[in-house]
């Protein structure tokens, strides 16, 4: 069973029965899944939780669909909530952890909302699993589809990592690489949805249920917190989705009584390629103004956020701050967090390194404040970007002479 009521607009409030929409028909605004959390908390206990399965389907009763078949679910979620102590040493935090999203089954948190969005489209009898990508997704929608053997198109702007093509296609995918931004991509898919009606693309006319699983990252963050709540949250900002999700998960907790009321500061990190978030928010403007990405961090280079808005005022509310980063800055972080504590991240965990030192050095994140940092894909996908800048090895020969001729710290 699930508690799902309706799916409600965000701006005018009309209301629609579950089906495969994701904007509003009168107003085009993005519609929200809704739940009836009086009768959910009847029957949601910590207890309940814990005799889960060690994945994010733990938190089915959150969620828009019943967990999927065993044979055709992928196990995503339920990552590591790590103590930092090297790197929270390195930027003066006493209290850092990081969510360490690189381990999910194809390396990044994509595969929590497209567990969740598959298996609604399994109940919508959809056969076709459909997205546009900037590659994590891709990946994931083609592993995904693969094991719940459904046919994968993706699509993907020309210019993305070398790694996340192969990933895709590895898994049977047909891939279409489109000469454009990934906005170009999207704005594709949205037309195709109308003449592939039978198509469940995730993030177009899926959207409204592929987002709620990034709840689930929250959800995770409290329990492995022993059911207690963050002070701070450090986001990575693509369409700026994952970000308001976390929020939304925090809030639900706190409304069921599964955690004691407390304030989370949540800020946004993004590329300075690619920062229409941080942008307004530094600006203190309620516009987001799209921009034309130019970024290693290709993950999050979208640059008309279809959740901008939302991210922007979620990040205000709460008392957070948004903030951009160079591309030295990016590999920087990388290097850092994997010289620190050992996890290889993408560029866009570097993205979230990197706006962590930022708002760290700035005093905008106090050095007592408990600091979850979300680490969202394995470094990997994205080693084209650091190969140019890596010191080479060092060439001897098969010598012990020549080898203690080298060595030196």
């Amino acid at each position: 069973m699930t508690f799902v009521t309706d799916l409600r607009c965000r701006e005018c409030g009309r209301t629609y029965p579950q089906s495969a929409l994701h904007a509003c028909d009168f107003c085009f605004g993005p519609l929200e899944v809704r739940y009836d959390y009086a009768t959910m908390a009847d029957s949601l206990t910590h207890a309940s939780i814990a005799a889960g399965p060690a994945s994010l389907w733990r938190y089915a009763d959150l969620l828009p669909t019943p967990p999927p078949d065993p044979d055709l679910d992928l196990g995503a979620g339920f990552t590591p909530l790590r103590k930092a102590r090297s790197l929270g040493k390195a930027l003066g935090l006493s209290d850092l952890w990081l969510k360490d999203d690189t381990l999910n089954p194809t390396g990044s948190f994509k595969d929590r909302v497209v567990s969740v969005a598959l298996a609604k489209a399994r109940s919508l009898g959809f056969t076709t699993a459909a997205c546009a990508s900037t590659g994590n997704l891709a990946n994931s929608v083609a592993a995904h589809a693969a094991k719940s053997a459904m046919s994968a198109v993706v699509l993907i702007p020309d210019d993305i990592e070398s790694a996340k093509v192969a990933m895709t296609s590895v898994y049977g995918a047909r891939v279409f690489a489109v000469q454009g931004s990934y906005d170009d991509v999207n704005r594709l898919c949205a037309e195709l949805t109308s003449l592939q009606p039978d198509w469940a693309f995730v993030n177009v006319n899926l959207r409204t249920y592929y987002a709620e699983g990034s709840k689930t990252i929250a959800y995770e963050i409290a329990e492995l917190l022993e059911w207690t709540l963050p002070d701070h949250v450090v986001v990575p900002v693509a369409s700026g989705s994952q970000l308001t999700k976390i929020a939304k998960g925090f809030s639900e907790l706190q409304s069921l009584g599964l955690v004691s009321p407390h304030p989370v500061r949540i800020s946004g990190a993004q590329a300075s390629g690619c920062s229409p978030v941080a942008t307004a928010f530094a600006e203190q403007s309620a516009q987001i103004r799209p921009v034309k990405p130019a970024t290693i961090a290709k993950s999050l280079a979208i640059g008309n956020p279809a959740d901008g808005y939302y991210a922007l005022d979620t990040i205000r509310t709460s008392g957070g701050a948004a903030a951009a980063v160079t591309d030295p800055e990016i590999l920087a972080g990388i290097r850092l967090l994997a010289h620190t504590e050992g996890v290889f991240a993408e560029t866009a965990g570097g993205v979230t390194i990197a706006t962590l030192k930022t708002l760290a050095a700035s005093g905008i994140i106090s050095p007592h404040e408990r600091v979850v940092a979300v680490i969202s894909g394995n470094g990997l996908k994205t080693v084209d970007a650091l190969v140019p800048t890596q010191t080479p090895p060092t060439l001897i020969a098969p010598t012990l002479a020549d080898f203690t001729a080298h060595i030196s710290w």
